[in-house]
């Protein structure tokens, strides 16, 4: 009985124990992920129609789902008060969680294809890759 009582304590205290280093290690500051993020800005041509330029919005929505190596996608127009956007209108905003994904998009079928579509559209795209700091 009393090696139960013991072995029962020994038990109980190691759940214990463990409960609280689990609630810990949840409240505890996590490392942010590493990040790298590939801005896309285009400033279209005065030729391109609000129809071309929907295609190329509809088309740049769809890598995601079509390239796994995408892990976030968000887009916009420019609706700065500065004045400051120099006829950019558009911002497209992917994310990869390293180099080798971001290497891996950039000669997809998928991405190519979007390439060729939005290409004759275009004045002049903008693109930067940073890694995001937080």
């Amino acid at each position: 009985m009393k090696l139960f009582f013991n072995v029962s304590t020994v038990v109980a205290s190691v759940s214990l124990a463990m409960a609280a280093w689990q609630m810990v290690a949840a409240d505890a500051p996590r490392q942010p992920e590493k990040l790298l993020r590939h801005v896309v800005l285009f400033k279209f041509k005065p030729t391109s129609t609000p129809e071309d330029i929907k295609k190329v919005e509809t088309a740049f929505a769809a890598l995601p789902k079509q390239i796994d190596t995408i892990v976030d996608f968000e887009w916009g127009t420019d609706v700065g008060a500065e004045n400051l956007s120099d006829g950019f209108t558009h911002c497209f905003l992917v994310t990869f969680r390293s180099t080798e994904a971001r290497d891996a998009y950039l000669p997809h079928p998928a991405h190519k294809k979007f390439v060729e579509l939005v290409k004759p559209l275009l004045e002049k795209p903008l693109v930067v890759d940073y890694w995001a700091q937080r």
